[in-house]
């Protein structure tokens, strides 16, 4: 493990892109993102993380458990650690987890890129309008758990690289392929362009998800909870709903997704790459 530059000074210059993260959440970072905990972190650091560590700020009491992490630090980059107090001073809550990192997010690749290095047979998730960090945090995670490709967001969607979004996806928005910008039409201009069949969920879907036969390269298509998504995006599209008991047609787009990609990876001839390993929401 690098040896731990130590921090005693909330005021620390060298710790000033952690201070106040909470506000960071609010106004956006750049090019820059917040990890929080330890299971997080494990894919920050992994080979299969799109995006590079910057720095690490750790509590002080936490070090020797995770010795073995951090140890696969980079050389060049910082390890800093305070004393509990001094961390929760520094960004303006009680860390419980006591373990951040900031990360320099990869450049985007654009959709046309993104989807013409996917795979002859490939699944892909496409966003339109969802713009809650824990609805996007939890697609993700289902898109990395049922092997999906890669996922697509377009520009009124969240970041998946809002430190709750990341939280909340357990890491895998850190792994998962994804390009965010541009409206949905532009989305689907792109998924078409790259042979890519569109299946958008709604519960006023034309059939049954179990019933729609997928293409090699499919597109699942999910909108905000409420709105759902505009008649003239599902008006280009294969339509589908999932078969829910009488009375009630609707649930969470996160746990819509999870549902769907089951039951697409189900159908699918051929079995999908593996998803994210790791365990539950803790670190």
């Amino acid at each position: 493990m690098p040896a731990p530059l130590p921090v005693t000074d909330p005021d620390d210059p060298r710790i000033a892109a952690y201070r106040a993260v909470r506000e960071r959440d609010v106004v956006g970072h750049g090019e820059r993102f917040v990890a929080e905990g330890e299971v997080v972190l494990r894919l920050l650091l992994s080979d299969a993380c799109r995006h590079a560590p910057e720095s690490v700020l750790v509590s002080a009491a936490r070090l020797d458990g995770l010795d073995d992490l951090l140890a696969s630090l980079p050389h060049d980059v910082p390890l800093y650690a305070a004393s509990q107090s001094v961390m929760d001073s520094i960004v303006g809550f009680h860390i419980h987890r006591g373990v951040l990192a900031i990360g320099r997010r990869a450049a985007d690749p654009g959709a046309a890129a993104l989807l013409g290095s996917l795979p002859g047979r490939a699944l892909v998730v496409a966003l339109v309008g969802v713009s809650n960090h824990d609805n996007v945090g939890g697609v993700f995670r289902n898109a990395a758990a049922f092997g999906a490709d890669a996922v697509l967001l377009d520009q009124s969607s969240c970041d998946p690289l809002y430190r709750k979004a990341i939280r909340v996806s357990v890491g895998a928005s850190l792994i998962m392929p994804f390009t965010r910008g541009g409206s949905g039409g532009e989305m689907l201009d792109a998924l078409t362009d790259a042979g890519f069949a569109t299946v958008a969920l709604s519960p006023a879907g034309s059939r049954p998800l179990s019933e729609v036969s997928l293409a090699p390269r499919t597109a699942l298509v999910l909108g905000a909870e409420g709105p759902g998504l505009p008649e003239t995006l599902m008006a280009r599209t294969k339509t589908a709903r999932i078969a829910m008991a009488p009375g009630f047609d609707s649930l969470n787009v996160a746990v819509t997704s999870g549902v769907a990609l089951y039951e697409m990876r189900r159908m699918s001839p051929s079995p999908l790459r593996g998803g994210v390993r790791g365990g539950g929401d803790s670190g």
